[in-house]
């Protein structure tokens, strides 16, 4: 089942429309079935290790999740993962992750939730970032694990026994918002496990976010090609129009960038920007550019603009000669240097400034961290 998402309604129209033509074509695998034996696997791991079936041979109990970076329901689980690889270590339990996602079927409109998407360094980095306790491995290039074990959603919880007889498959429990689970499906079948008992419900139905199958590549060809007609604006603004800008009197997170077509570093980032506003759009989040360029160099601004396909929430150019009166509009602890980068909050609150160029991945930490977005429903 597909993630809902509070995407825009074209996108959402778009993605509809590019499911139903590709599912005509490709089929879903089959989920592996309870007394299936585990299929084995060659995966590389976040530490950069190559791990096997055998690799956990001494396990009693091999719990294998398949999830994803960028999903927020995976997101949801990963402290509950975490958890249960705690509380059942000693009992000879190994919780292994798989990332089933091909990385180039998961759209930038899909990672609303997230810092990044489902590539090898997105997975380093949250493994790192939530100090994993067990293996996260990438099956993402070939699919050919997720294809024989047949993961319907991230996440999905595959449980064997020691003999790698699959005793349980489904959720890890009944509710995505941390704190409120009156079912623990996945902890109930290692109790009964370890017990010697069967497992009472040994099968669940999941919900997250869709695998992202190669096929699924095509999804995101056809957003690019529907970004690539967007409407670029550039419009002129004064120093009153700045001062309105940075007080923010929407009700949205307003990224805010200052730069010039010549500005090495203002060109070398924009197109992590132009990543990051498609990334934000359907939630509430602005990104606003104000071109320092002078008045004559309208058109060539504009040019770079479409180049760039930069469908910003808008573009201004300040045509001012007086650069020292809007430095002091802008951000009194602006020194003056470009690219800067504010992120405002509703009501003209500075919450952050890069000064001299944007590391893209703290910048969407900050965004998608804010109250105002936030990583779960």
């Amino acid at each position: 089942m597909y993630r809902l998402y509070r995407f825009l309604p074209t996108i959402a129209i778009v993605l509809s429309l590019a499911f139903s033509s590709a599912a005509q074509e490709h089929k879903e695998p089959a989920t592996l079935t309870i007394g299936s034996k585990a299929p084995d696997f060659r995966l590389k791991g976040t530490d950069l290790k190559s791990y096997t079936l055998k690799s956990f041979s001494k396990a009693k109990i091999l719990v294998i999740i398949f999830s994803a970076p960028h999903c927020p329901t995976a997101q949801a689980y990963e402290e509950r993962i975490k958890a249960i690889q705690e509380d059942y270590r000693g009992k000879g339990v190994q919780v292994v992750m798989i990332n089933p996602n091909h990385a180039g079927a998961v759209c930038l409109e899909e990672m609303g939730y997230s810092e990044s998407g489902d590539t090898f360094a997105d997975m380093q980095m949250r493994a790192r970032d939530k100090a994993f306790n067990f293996p996260f491995l990438d099956d993402g290039e070939e699919q050919k694990t997720a294809l024989a074990y047949g993961p319907v959603a991230t996440p999905h919880v595959f449980i064997f026994d020691q003999q790698r007889i699959l005793r349980y498959c489904g959720r890890i429990d009944d509710r995505e918002k941390i704190g409120t689970a009156s079912q623990h499906d996945t902890r109930n079948a290692l109790e009964a496990l370890l017990a010697g008992k069967e497992v009472p419900v040994k099968e669940t139905r999941v919900f997250g976010c869709s695998v992202k199958w190669k096929w699924k590549n095509e999804y995101r060809r056809k957003l690019d090609e529907e970004w690539a007609q967007k409407q670029v604006s550039l419009e002129r603004i004064t120093l009153e129009g700045i001062k309105r800008l940075v007080s923010n009197d929407s009700k949205k997170l307003r990224v805010i960038n200052f730069w010039a077509t010549w500005c090495g570093p203002c060109i070398a980032e924009f197109s992590g920007l132009v990543e990051t506003f498609r990334m934000y759009q359907g939630r509430d989040f602005e990104l606003v550019t104000v071109s320092l360029d002078k008045a004559p160099l309208e058109a060539r601004v504009k040019d770079f603009l479409n180049l760039k396909q930069a469908a910003f929430t808008a573009n201004y150019l300040f045509p001012g000669e007086d650069k020292y009166a809007l430095i002091e509009a802008v951000d009194p602890q602006w020194p003056g240097n470009i690219p800067y980068t504010l992120i405002v909050e509703p009501g003209g609150k500075v919450i952050h400034r890069f000064s001299g160029g944007v590391h893209m991945t703290e910048l969407r930490k900050k965004i998608v961290d804010h109250p105002l977005i936030g990583r779960y429903f």
